[in-house]
Formats: structure tokens, sequence, C-alpha cells
């Protein structure tokens, strides 16, 4: 393929650039047929059913649990009931583990506007100020405070972002389970169309504002105004991505972490941990997270998705790992819908220099595929 910025350069094609042109004409990097397309829209309808419950559980915890250092109710929402305790000591519950396992991944991880924000001058002083205000009157928070000064305002950060991704999560959840119900009205019949409409949902709700306050003895306290200009797009969704998808976190059991092993990269960059690269395999081991999403997930199948993992060769007794396979195959569609619209130019654009453009943004997104399950989610 000639460079048409250049005659006489020539521009060696990528690995994967099958998959460039791909996503270019707006299909997905997942292939396209029936079977595909049962499995990503039936786990997105439960998916988007658990994202609703850890959602609403994440921006509870941000509301109502701000500097309680020892939230023994938190999952609760509010409702603290007898049968609400026995369910949850008999783990008859959402795991809502899982939701705060990936809010501290994207804390750690950072990137984007809203941990920039969080180290700026403007949340520092606001923060301090709510900090204050909800220790006033308790001499022993006051003394922590003046002995670890930086251990309360990381606990409102780490609120920041409990709320941050309950913000993103809410948005996320009303798309697959429209998604879902355009199916179910054979209004979505193809891998391409469900990328489209993740798209369209995403570019909607792009400019959405990220804003989070506290209220403290009747004063409200805006830890991440609307002033900060904080978006949805570029400020949850992309970081997101990131920490979730392709960083994510190595599995406790799977990799050691003694440092003279080397088996973990010291560069949190070259991290490969995430959705997109995890064996479905160990589902189900202990100190595995996405075990617990899978567990909550198996909960809410449509029936045509649990029929199908049950004609499976063995029937329900893997079914954790066939949920996962399936939720696999639908982040590579998430995947696609998020490069497709984050592209810096028109898909269909004449332009040489924008053509240049998008082939070498989506390229550097391939680089870090090459070692994901995407080979594998082509079978």
């Amino acid at each position: 393929m000639t460079n048409t910025l250049s005659p006489t350069a020539v521009v060696t094609e990528h690995p994967l650039q099958p998959f460039i042109d791909r996503l270019l004409k707006a299909e997905a990097l997942l292939p396209n047929d029936a079977t595909n397309l049962l499995e990503v829209v039936g786990i997105l309808k439960s998916y988007g059913v658990v994202l609703e419950a850890y959602a609403k559980n994440l921006i509870y915890i941000a509301d109502h649990q701000f500097l309680v250092l020892f939230p023994f109710f938190k999952y609760f929402n509010g409702e603290v009931t007898l049968p609400k305790l026995l369910k949850h000591w008999w783990h008859d519950r959402i795991n809502y583990e899982y939701a705060e396992y990936c809010m501290r991944t994207m804390l750690w991880h950072g990137g984007g506007g809203l941990d920039q924000y969080l180290d700026s001058p403007e949340f520092v002083q606001t923060c301090e100020a709510a900090i204050q205000a909800r220790i006033n009157g308790n001499l022993m928070m006051q003394g922590l405070h003046r002995l670890f000064p930086e251990f309360l305002p990381e606990q409102v950060r780490q609120s920041a972002y409990y709320s941050g991704l309950g913000q993103f999560w809410t948005v996320m959840s009303e798309i697959f389970l429209t998604l879902s119900d355009l199916y179910d009205q054979e209004r979505i019949q193809s891998i391409p169309e469900v990328v489209s409409h993740i798209k369209d949902g995403l570019v909607a709700a792009a400019s959405l504002p990220i804003t989070y306050s506290v209220e403290i003895e009747g004063d409200r306290y805006d830890l991440l105004p609307e002033s900060a200009g904080l978006t949805f797009l570029m400020d949850t969704a992309v970081p997101y991505v990131e920490a979730v998808f392709f960083r994510g976190t190595p599995f406790l059991g799977t990799v050691s972490y003694n440092a003279q092993a080397q088996q973990i990269s010291p560069e949190q960059s070259r991290f490969a941990y995430g959705a997109l690269y995890a064996d479905p395999v160990p589902v189900g081991g202990a100190g595995i997270p996405p075990t617990l999403l899978m567990q909550d997930m198996r909960h809410f199948l449509p029936n045509y998705l649990a029929n199908y993992y049950h004609q499976s060769l063995r029937g329900d007794e893997d079914v954790r790992v066939q949920i996962t396979q399936s939720f696999q195959k639908s982040m590579f569609c998430v995947t696609s819908a998020a490069l497709q619209g984050l592209l810096p130019h028109a898909a269909n654009t004449l332009d040489p220099q924008e053509q240049a453009a998008n082939q070498a943004f989506l390229a550097a997104w391939m680089d870090r595929l090459m070692s994901s399950r995407l080979a594998v989610a082509q079978l």
C-alpha cells in the first residue's frame, strides 16, 4: 500500500490491517454471524441489568457514605433489613465488590480529565473544606487528619471515582438494555448494527457533564463542579476502556507479585490484564474478580442465551466460562464502537491526510490488541 502523501514512500501494512479496514467500513472486530449476535446481545442484556445495580450502589456510596471509614452497610443502598442481611451473609445478592474493583482499577491507572482535576488546586481547596465540615466536632478524625494529611483527601478522590463510574455505567446500562429491546423487536439483526447502536449511544452522551457534590450540615460542596468541564466520553468512558478493557490488574494466584520473578511489568502502560486479554478458563477461581461479575450476570440471562449455553457440550457445568467468552465478544463490540466514535476524521473521508490520520490512530490501537484474544474471538 503506497503512501498518498509521498509517492516515493512505502507504508508497511499493519499485521492487523483487515481489522482496521473493518472498523473503517463501520463493521466490527467481531465476525458478523447469528451465533455471535445472539451471544453479544444476550450477554449485554444481562450486563445492562447488573450495571444498573452497580451504578446505583456506587452513586449511593459516593453520596451517603462520604468519609465513612467503616461503611459496614454500604451495599444496602440505605435499606438495612433482616431479610437483606440474611441474603447478604448467604451471598444471595449482587456482588457489588466487582464494581469497586473496577473503580479502584480506574483510580489507580488514572488518565483523562477526571484524574487531572483531582490533583488541581481547585479540587484540593474544595476537598479540604468538605473534610473540615465532615470532621467538625470529631476529635478522632481531626487527629487522624493532622497526623496523615493525605489520607482523607485520598478517600475523597475515591468517592469522586465512585460517582464518576456510577454515572458512566448508568448511561451504558441504558444503551445495553435498549439494544436488547431492539433485538427483541427484530430491529437489530447484525453485529455491525450492534456496534452502530453502541457508537450512537456513546456519541449522544459524549458531552454529558460529570459532576459530584456532597451535602454536609445543609451546605453543598461541589467536588466535581460543572465548571470543571468534565464530560462522559473523554473523562470517564475513555479512561474506563483504558483501565478495564486494556490494562486491568494481575489476578491474584495467576502470576507472582514478587518483583524478582519479573512476571508483572514495572510499567503500568504496558499492562495487558484487561477484559480483552483475559483467559476465560480461570473464571471461578479464588482471587479472580470477574468471577463475581459472571455470577451476577448468570442470574439475568435471557432465556434464549441460557438455552444456548445449556445445549453446549458441557451444558451448565462451565456456564461461567461460557458467559466470560460471550462477555469478551461483547467487549470487542464495545471497543469497536469506541474506536469508531473516537476516529479523528470521518471513516469515509476522501482526504488523503485524514485517511492517513485515521489509519495511524487505529494502527496504534491494533498494536495493543496484538496479544489480546482478538484472534480467538474470530473462531
